[in-house]
């Protein structure tokens, strides 16, 4: 990108992968809604289990018990019974059935019959370059959140170079601001101004600095926008990541590039703030993305602006920079309070350019290429070099393209759950990433951000949500040793615990490749969350993993186990816990 204008990256925790159907169907399954028949699977040793009419006396009987009409279907091919329940219940109804079910030791699970419904992919004709967005690998696996949010009712404001008309974006633009100051900067001849339209950011050769090369306008602003929010389903382009939510363009990015002054009256204005001189915000944006950036920490200015910002409810999303360099000594990207997003190229690996370390919260597809080839990220743009010509389409790399993904994200969620606060978003996109598919050495946060596994979460459809036991007494993890456990005593549950128990981690460790993680059951069964891995330089745990515990009674002592196999390293585990 031309002058200071930053591509940026995410970061976030790592979490066990879960397979693609799983997370369709999930996805697609109307879980929040009432159920008309229950799944009920029995132990092995049941009468119930082989016998149809002692399931159907079983299910009679449970039905008494909670005040519904119960009937017996048929046995399905597993050997679970299908069992009616009569006429439409409530949610609350159902929930009473399942608990009369799963206090009976002699029953396994007891889940709704959920209906699911056809994933088509949208009509868009360029969506299915889009990588980034469905992508097995390196994908954040979007479609799987569509079908519970696509961002309606909330407003992302875009902090970067300006909107240039794009009919691909064009239904979802709202209101925005000028707000560069210098006109040297702006290059459309008049200060701060309510028209946001980018003229371009071209510069001449050592215009900018001296050595610099020439540079054509980038139409940064309008690409980014495109990643969040571009119409989708429309027949045309590409598909935006939270297609029905709306951008604000905010202009603080011109020629050479722009002033962190400027950016802070943009924070504030943006999230609802008084800015002098400026009229009142008629669009107060609930999540900001900021893919720009520069050298040096983080301003008390600066971070003054974000944390003003953030305590009127609005997230803050920022590119981790460009550099191949730590992250702390850039800014927004050192910042408290904000996202900082790190780039993967399309094998799931750090991005060549993309900034790491301690200060990156999470990671997300930035591409690898430019121009025309499909490792990039494709959203939309315009094809004049220097002012605006025809609109058009490109893929570009970066931070930059980075952070927008997680800013589309944000708004998913925040469109999913409107009471989520921004730590509440940051750490539900944080928790339920998934692990890298390749590498990042120096740290790429949680890991790859999930969007159908956050969206599900905050919408109380994953089954993250729930009642939660943990443990925050540090244990320490002796190097090349023996496994130690921390315990968790899970108490007041009825039957077995769920077929999506949540198992949060945090580790601090030097080496986790060396890192061997079970959950242990009360009874002495032992889940493999985390094997050994040689190809694993990262250091420490923040992940999320999802455990089929329903053979298991819920109460009892559960135990985290973890053995450092190799030696050289050390490490804790500081805190876990357990989401029925």
């Amino acid at each position: 990108m031309a002058g200071t204008v930053t591509s940026l990256a995410l970061a976030g925790p790592a979490t066990a992968t879960v397979p693609s159907d799983e997370v369709a169907k999930t996805a697609a399954a109307a879980v929040t809604a009432p159920a008309e028949r229950l799944i009920v699977g029995y132990k092995a040793g049941a009468t119930e289990a082989k016998s149809n009419k002692a399931a159907a006396a079983d299910a009679e009987a449970k039905g008494e018990e909670a005040g519904e009409d119960l009937d017996f279907q048929r046995r399905l091919g597993t050997g679970a019974a299908l069992v009616d329940l009569g006429d439409r219940l409530s949610k609350a109804d159902v929930a009473d059935v399942v608990a009369e079910f799963r206090a009976d030791p002699q029953v396994a699970y007891a889940v709704p019959d959920r209906l699911n419904k056809p994933q088509a992919d949208p009509n868009d004709t360029e969506y299915s370059k889009q990588w980034d967005l469905f992508e097995s690998t390196a994908g954040m696996r979007v479609p799987g959140a569509w079908t519970t949010a696509t961002g309606t009712g909330v407003t992302v404001a875009v902090i970067d170079t300006g909107y240039v008309t794009h009919s691909d974006l064009a239904a979802n633009i709202v209101a925005g601001y000028d707000f560069i100051s210098d006109t040297a900067v702006s290059v459309d001849g008049n200060g701060r101004d309510s028209n946001p339209a980018d003229p371009g950011d071209w510069s001449a050769a050592g215009e900018c600095q001296a050595g610099a090369p020439a540079s054509d306008s980038s139409w940064h602003g309008t690409h980014v926008a495109g990643t969040i929010a571009a119409a989708t389903n429309n027949g045309k382009g590409v598909a935006g990541i939270a297609y029905n939510a709306k951008i604000s363009p905010l202009r603080v990015l011109g020629k050479c590039g722009g002033y962190d002054s400027d950016i802070i009256d943009a924070i504030t204005w943006a999230s609802g703030g008084t800015v002098s001189g400026v009229p009142a915000n008629a669009n107060v944006a609930k999540v900001i993305n900021m893919s720009l950036g520069g050298g040096g920490a983080c301003t008390t200015a600066t971070q003054t602006a974000i944390n003003n910002a953030v305590g009127r409810g609005t997230t803050v999303v920022v590119a981790a920079g460009n550099s191949n360099a730590n992250a702390a000594n850039y800014s927004p990207a050192s910042c408290s309070n904000v996202i900082s997003v790190a780039a993967l190229g399309r094998t799931g690996s750090k991005a060549y350019y993309s900034n790491f370390g301690s200060t990156v919260d999470i990671a997300a597809p930035g591409g690898e290429t430019n121009s025309t080839t499909a490792n990039g990220i494709l959203s939309t743009l315009n094809a004049g070099t220097k002012t605006a010509g025809s609109e058009s389409y490109e893929y570009y790399q970066g931070t930059s393209m980075a952070a927008p993904h997680i800013a589309g994200l944000a708004a998913l969620a925040k469109s999913a759950n409107s009471a989520l606060t921004p730590a509440q978003i940051e750490s539900a996109i944080k928790t339920n990433s998934r692990a890298l598919p390749g590498t990042c050495s120096g740290g790429c946060g949680a890991g790859l951000a999930d969007a159908a596994k956050t969206v599900q979460a905050v919408s109380g459809s994953g089954g993250s949500t729930g009642t939660t036991f943990s443990s925050t007494a540090a244990v320490a993890i002796p190097d090349a040793g023996s496994a130690v456990e921390s315990p968790v005593a899970v108490s007041g549950r009825t039957g077995n615990a769920p077929s999506a128990l949540q198992v949060g981690v945090d580790i601090t460790h030097t080496f986790r490749g060396d890192l061997v993680i079970d959950l242990v059951a009360p009874d002495g069964t032992a889940f493999r969350l985390k094997p050994s891995s040689t190809s694993d330089s990262a250091d420490n745990v923040s992940a999320t993993y999802t455990v089929d515990a329903s053979g298991e009674t819920a109460n009892g002592t559960w135990k985290l186990r973890v053995q450092d196999v190799a030696s050289a390293d050390t490490g804790r585990i500081n805190s876990w816990k357990l989401t029925f």
